[in-house]
Order: C-alpha cells, then structure tokens, then sequence
C-alpha cells in the first residue's frame, strides 16, 4: 500500500474529501443512536450541556460542510492547491504544530470533543469532568502553541 506522504498533493486532497463525506454520513448516524439508546433528554440535561451539544453537533456538520467545499475548490484552481501546499509544507508552521502536541493531541482533542459530546447526552456529572478536561487540554496546546510562537 502506497504511503500516505509519498502521495501528492492533490491526491491528498481527494482523500481527505472521502474522509470528510464519511464523517458527514456518520453523524446523522451517531445521532439516531444516541436518539435510540435515550440520549439528549431535556429533563436531565443542563442548559450547558444542551448548547454545548447543539453547537458541536451542528458546528461540526457546517464545518465539515466547509472543508469539503474548500478542498473541492482547491482541486479545481491549481494556484491555491499550490499554495496550499506550500502554506502547510512551511517548517516554521509544521515546528509549531509539533512543539504544541502534533498530531497526537490533536487526536486526543477531537476525542476529547467526541466524548464531551456523549457525556452531555447521557450524564451531567461525566460532561462536567469532561468538559473541565477539554478546556484544559485546549489551554494547554493554545498556551504551548503561543509560547513556541515567540522563539
């Protein structure tokens, strides 16, 4: 299997669009299960946790929406694949990402949000803890990020 870095560019693109529609077709479905296992009840579920639910759900589908929309546009103007590709090559930018956490938090991040988002359905005192831990990992990687940015 050929490696994901030995792919150009505009390959990497067209993958990254498959993933995002994969991850659009999920979500309705993470919906509907959350909906069937009695998740999301009004009566249990805070102010907070409704909002937070709402704007993660619904921000993460509009986001995932825009992502597919400007890959798809990139694909069609070699110019801004171009310079996308150079803008995400750039050492200055790949060493800031890797000094703040690097892929790796970036991972636990959106599984941090994935199990803020359950826990928000389901139990307030869980989304309370895992909120609490979101924020703080999201503090730690701005703060590392800030600080690495003024070497």
């Amino acid at each position: 299997m050929k490696n994901f870095r030995d792919m150009n560019y505009g390959t990497r693109v067209k993958w990254r669009i498959r993933i995002l529609y994969l991850l659009l077709a999920a979500m309705p479905v993470y919906m509907v299960a959350i909906g069937e296992l009695g998740g999301g009840d009004s009566r249990i579920t805070t102010d907070l946790a409704e909002r937070f639910s709402r704007i993660v759900f619904f921000g993460g589908m509009a986001y995932t929406v825009s992502r597919i929309l400007h890959n798809k546009k990139l694909l069609q103007n070699r110019l801004l694949l171009k310079e996308q590709m150079l803008a995400e090559t750039d050492e200055r930018r790949r060493y800031l990402h890797d000094k703040s956490g690097g892929i790796v938090l970036d991972i636990l991040l959106v599984c941090q949000l994935f199990i803020t988002l359950t826990a928000s359905l389901f139990d307030m005192s869980a989304f309370y803890v895992s909120f609490a831990t979101l924020i703080v990992a999201l503090v730690l990687k701005a703060g590392a990020y800030l600080c690495y940015s003024q070497f």
